[in-house]
């Protein structure tokens, strides 16, 4: 009996022992915390990507399988015509044309125009400059409803309307609250050792700027450049009050435009998103390391 009583013990140790590593240490009650987590965070997921998914599954049906019920999520055959069609049904290369211009315009214009002025705050000892900070960051809690129609009226004595002008020129004054905000607090974790060593060299505040301080702010800059891309390609409300022809419409508009034109046809409408959102996502899945890194360093130093 007693060779017996010896074995249940090793079989019991043994039985202990191969319990798997991420158990070991761990209590029951932190193990189901992180469960649920996972189950909270993979239900946000399918939230989000549902009607993603949605709508690349009806850009390939037909306008039957679009209404059938149930519904179907996976087309019977993967129709890569409704994409031929979508691109011709509307001018696709013109909107596309008008879409790039405006965010390479905007981009410029806000990189070139946000670093400078954070460059001032960050690096220049004004009188008061504390206090010019605040209001510039006070901006952000205006509603843009309070300044469209000062804009509006504004823009239409001077001729712009229908033209690119009220969409890009305001982008080289300053750039917007926030980049100005985001580039500051990064110019301020640079050693200003780099500063006194450009001065020794001869280097005025431009060229210190220039050749200095752009060069080290890389990842800031790059979020700047993702969240400013990001804006011009899916701004819908800028181009559909300032731009009134399909020549001069964006994508975004002349989205719009082909839905209330055109009868419905929601296999080119989900076509045309798609080729819409795609380069948005290739851009971030390349650039989220730099995205990323720029803002944990922004918040580093206030």
């Amino acid at each position: 009996m007693q060779p017996s009583g010896v074995t249940g013990g090793a079989g019991a140790s043994a039985h202990t022992s191969r319990q798997p590593r991420w158990y070991e240490g761990k209590k029951a009650s932190e193990i189901i915390s992180k469960l649920l987590i996972m189950l909270v965070l993979l239900a946000g997921v399918a939230v989000i990507l549902v009607p993603f998914v949605w709508m690349l599954s009806v850009s390939f049906m037909n306008r039957a399988e679009i209404y059938a019920n149930p519904p179907k999520w996976i087309p019977s055959q993967f129709r890569w015509s409704n994409y031929r069609e979508a691109v011709t049904t509307i001018p696709f290369m013109v909107l596309l044309r008008n879409s790039m211009f405006l965010v390479i315009g905007r981009l410029i214009g806000t990189v070139l125009s946000a670093s400078l002025v954070a460059f001032g705050f960050a690096r220049l000892r004004a009188p008061d400059s504390g206090w010019l900070f605040v209001v510039v960051l006070a901006t952000m809690m205006l509603p843009s409803s309070v300044t469209l129609i000062p804009q509006f009226v504004l823009f239409t004595k001077l001729r712009w309307v229908n033209t690119f002008k009220p969409l890009i020129v305001p982008a080289w004054f300053g750039g917007g609250a926030y980049n100005v905000f985001l580039l500051r607090q990064f110019f301020m974790t640079i050693p200003l050792d780099y500063d006194d060593a450009a001065r020794i060299d001869g280097c005025g505040y431009f060229r210190t700027w220039w050749q200095i301080i752009l060069p080290l702010s890389a990842p800031a800059l790059a979020t700047v450049a993702i969240f400013n891309i990001m804006y011009s390609w899916n701004d819908f409300m800028g181009p559909l009050i300032y731009l009134k022809s399909m020549t001069e419409s964006t994508l975004s508009l002349g989205l719009y435009f082909f839905r209330g034109v055109y009868q419905p046809e929601w296999n080119h409408l989900m076509a045309i998103s798609v080729l819409l959102i795609l380069p948005m996502i290739a851009m971030f899945f390349f650039a989220q390391r730099l995205f990323i890194q720029g803002v944990v360093i922004s918040g580093v130093k206030g």
